[in-house]
């Protein structure tokens, strides 16, 4: 199975899901409240509320919804907020947890605290779904957010969690490609070195439960014209369900272009702690907030 775009993952989870509990940290942000309210609307999750009370019930009234019905804890700083919303989900209280107008530096410490935090003892990493408007399915970009400089066993990880992922949600092998500027190995570029190491693990065996190629470039794995005119042959062209990224600066540019100059939706989680984190940047429009929070109810376990 795949999912083609985000209006089926609602669908997907209106039929196959229980309501989930989402802790949103610092929910003083209209376009954060907007989001949740929407996805209780459809019957998919309910709010925990974490933030400064006073301003959340402005923001709540101007957006023309209630609180008489939400849990709302009161707390003005923004450590300590996040602090709350990790002890949330710790107690069973919380299925998962939403970044609302927190710095994601702030909400990532308390997140990753080995006294406290969400740890589970893997890489946590960053996933951006991409629905974008020429290409017939999602596709997942990753690491965009996380890990800003992955070494090749941080590589590894960050593909085990996205087939994780999304075999959690229903894939059967994703096909992924390990992103360069081209398709053969070359030394003086790190990335296509780690590429062909990476091919060769999955190939023996090791690292199960996808089909991966690489390196290759971005026009390759998109375009099937474009991979004929190089002689580029492989079941993964132009139906790539991930794509991997060599430093966290590539990603992050290459999800911005094609969401600001390609029109392309975006949805962004944070993989591998204890439960999945709906997280966004602070200039996130609302649908991708609604994205972001149904792939993290979807990823629960």
């Amino acid at each position: 199975m795949v999912i083609e775009n985000f209006e089926q993952l609602i669908d997907s989870l209106k039929i196959n899901s229980e309501i989930k509990t989402v802790a949103v940290i610092c929910a003083n942000d209209t376009v954060t409240l907007k989001a949740v309210f929407y996805c209780q609307s459809k019957g998919i999750l309910k709010p925990i509320l974490i933030g400064e009370k006073e301003k959340m019930g402005k923001y709540i009234a101007d957006i023309g919804e209630s609180s008489e019905n939400i849990q709302i804890i009161e707390e003005s700083d923004l450590q300590k907020a996040a602090e709350k919303g990790v002890s949330l989900v710790k107690e069973g209280k919380a299925d998962f947890i939403m970044k609302g107008k927190i710095d994601t530096s702030i909400l990532l410490r308390a997140v990753v605290s080995k006294e406290t935090g969400l740890g589970i003892g893997k890489v946590m990493s960053h996933l951006a779904f991409l629905e974008i408007p020429n290409y017939h399915k999602l596709i997942v970009l990753t690491d965009s957010g996380m890990i800003i400089k992955p070494d090749f066993e941080q590589k590894k990880s960050i593909i085990e969690n996205v087939v994780e992922t999304l075999t959690a949600i229903g894939y059967d092998k994703p096909k992924i490609g390990l992103l360069a500027a081209v398709e053969k190995i070359n030394p003086k570029m790190p990335e296509t070195v780690d590429a062909s190491k990476l091919v060769e693990l999955n190939r023996n065996g090791t690292i199960k439960g996808c089909f991966i190629e690489g390196p290759i470039s971005y026009d390759v794995l998109m375009s099937k014209e474009s991979a004929e005119k190089k002689g580029y042959k492989s079941e993964i062209v132009g139906d790539a369900d991930v794509m991997v990224v060599g430093d966290m600066a590539t990603g992050n540019i290459l999800g911005k272009a094609l969401s600001y100059s390609a029109e392309a939706k975006m949805a962004g989680i944070i993989v591998g702690a204890k439960v999945p984190i709906a997280l966004t940047s602070r200039g996130a429009n609302v649908e991708e907030k609604i994205n972001s929070l149904l792939l993290a109810a979807a990823c629960c376990r």
